[in-house]
């Protein structure tokens, strides 16, 4: 009979309760409630910054590691050679060594806001990078002292393997992207080696990939190693977790401004904002349930949507981006110039992104720009001069959010961080004048 530790926490209770388990191996609980255990979640390196797709595997290291764990973070320098096959209909760009060893860098950066990688406690986390015990390892050592191991059959079974064979548009699968889940799976057993690493987190898609590994430390060390998946993200409206209309939401904030970030998170569904602060935040229980609560009772207010933005955007950047994310938000719809006039270049433009857009000669302004001609034939914001003295009679028409009428001349001075000018039509149409 398995003793409880008593300076553990219960990392299954936590996981369980915040929507973050999928499917894990009988006896892990029991396992991890004995001592302070090792645990890995493999990161994929393609790139020189995670996206909000990485997250949930982040999340699970620091609450494993808040449960008196130790995490270890795998880059997967090797394996990001080969390609995944899980979850993809082809085979990927395969990147050089010198490539991956920036991306790793790069990666750690951004984990250490979340993992403590630096303080002398038994459970810090570590980074590990798979390339690092693969590249001596040659060929017919592998098949001889690992791919003896498993059969074929065991790898055909596999979800990741037989979708990639059976599908309508399948084009096959390389005999590299074949051997991914053998590489992954002796990962595990090195780890249980050299780590003591008894068990492999990951997205629910990884099942196949960690029991290999759990396979190998049974056929090849005669150990016993576990398995654990947490569900894959998905939006209630059926479009992808993670993306936006440009992209990935990316971590580094020259890929993905904090603003941009920010208002992913301010911008989910309600339905979504309650998954997701359960799972992106450390906000305990009782407090979540409040907010949820508390959100139930006035949903137009948005209360959960702002605090899970709020807690994200702090954990991933910091409370001085956060204050000006908030702030840009506010800027679009303050009536005044006040909060316009702080933004810098690359906020306001991201401010009002997808918003029509014209330039003009900063010489337009030496003599003044009057507003006819601003909202029609210097911009075409108007479809003719008498719109523009219609609309300008009707008293629709703001310049940088103040009413103004036919007579309004506009100067240098009027311009917004010395190149920008803001039109709009009644409360919606907004128009941004780039003055050069």
């Amino acid at each position: 009979m398995w003793k409880l530790n008593t300076d553990m926490k219960n990392f299954i209770e936590e996981v369980t309760w915040r929507g973050m388990l999928h499917d894990v191996m009988p006896g892990t609980e029991e396992h991890l409630m004995e001592q302070m255990r090792v645990a890995y979640v493999g990161i994929d390196p393609t790139a020189d910054s995670l996206h909000i797709g990485h997250l949930v595997g982040v999340m699970l290291l620091k609450h494993f590691q808040l449960s008196g764990h130790k995490p270890l973070a795998l880059v997967g320098g090797a394996t990001g050679m080969i390609g995944d096959p899980s979850g993809k209909s082809n085979e990927r760009n395969l990147l050089d060594e010198a490539t991956l060893r920036h991306n790793q860098e790069a990666i750690k950066g951004q984990l250490a806001r979340f993992l403590d990688f630096t303080s002398d406690a038994p459970n810090a986390a570590e980074l590990v990078n798979n390339y690092d015990w693969m590249k001596e390892f040659s060929f017919l050592d592998f098949i001889r002292d690992v791919g003896k191991h498993i059969t074929v059959n065991y790898m055909m079974a596999k979800d990741s393997v037989k979708k990639r064979l059976t599908g309508e548009t399948s084009e096959g699968m390389s005999f590299t992207e074949f051997t991914y889940q053998l590489v992954q799976g002796y990962d595990f057993l090195h780890l249980y080696r050299a780590k003591k690493c008894t068990l492999q987190m990951g997205g629910s898609d990884q099942w196949g990939n960690i029991t290999t590994g759990t396979e190998l430390v049974r056929r090849i060390e005669g150990g016993k190693a576990y398995a654990l998946t947490c569900p894959l993200i998905t939006k209630a409206d059926g479009t992808k977790f993670g993306k936006s209309e440009g992209g990935n939401i990316w971590l580094d904030a020259e890929r993905t401004s904090p603003y941009k970030f920010y208002q992913y998170w301010l911008n989910t569904s309600d339905v979504d904002a309650e998954k997701y602060i359960k799972i992106f935040t450390f906000l305990d229980k009782e407090t979540i349930e409040k907010l949820i609560a508390e959100h139930n009772e006035a949903p137009h207010l948005r209360v959960l949507q702002k605090r899970l933005a709020e807690e994200i955007t702090i954990m991933v950047h910091s409370a001085a981006d956060l204050e000006n994310a908030i702030a840009a938000s506010s800027a679009f719809f303050s009536p005044s110039m006040e909060e316009l006039k702080k933004l810098d270049e690359k906020t306001f433009l991201e401010v009002f992104d997808g918003v029509p857009q014209a330039e003009i000669a900063m010489t337009d302004l030496n003599e003044g720009l009057d507003m006819i001609a601003a909202l029609a034939a210097k911009t075409n914001f108007l479809a003719s001069n008498s719109d523009a003295r219609r609309e300008l009679k009707q008293n629709s028409i703001s310049l940088n959010k103040e009413k103004v009428g036919e007579d309004r001349i506009i100067t240098k001075e009027d311009l917004i961080n010395n190149q920008f000018l803001l039109l709009q039509k009644g409360k919606k149409n907004y128009y941004v004048i780039r003055v050069k």
